[in-house]
């Protein structure tokens, strides 16, 4: 297996987390646990008026979201870009009494099952993500 590139930019913020080599190897192994091959996932961190530019234009969508993913899959090997508002993640953490670092981080793994083909558009869906979230999440080491 090729080495995946997985990369963290930001657009119209300044946003960079941290410990980014051992999020990077959480999500290539939660790709790798999930019987796919990594290969090039962009993670762009942005604020909430990018992101819901974004959702209008691609989406047809004009509502705030946490996260957009948009997935240039070819069978198994899993590419995409994972669009993230820290506006919302930072809101979002205190409605649900987490930390910034822990909505973060489920956002994330959230983008990558959506690239792994998981959905959540229907409530059978939604309970299968949340569970894949919790069991991801549990596979971080605490940063």
């Amino acid at each position: 297996m090729s080495q995946p590139k997985i990369g963290f930019f930001s657009e119209a913020i300044t946003y960079r987390p941290r410990n980014i080599k051992t999020i990077r190897t959480w999500i290539t192994d939660t790709i790798v646990n999930e019987g796919k091959t990594p290969l090039v996932i962009n993670v762009i961190f942005c604020d909430d008026s990018f992101l819901l530019e974004m959702n209008i234009k691609y989406l047809n969508h004009d509502t705030l979201t946490d996260i957009i993913t948009f997935d240039y899959n070819e069978g198994s090997a899993i590419s995409g870009d994972i669009f993230i508002s820290i506006e919302r993640v930072r809101e979002n953490a205190g409605i649900f009494s987490k930390s910034f670092a822990e909505e973060l981080h489920r956002v994330i793994i959230h983008g990558v099952l959506h690239l792994c083909g998981y959905k959540d558009k229907s409530r059978k869906d939604q309970v299968v993500m949340r569970m894949k979230e919790e069991t991801y999440l549990a596979n971080l080491p605490h940063l």
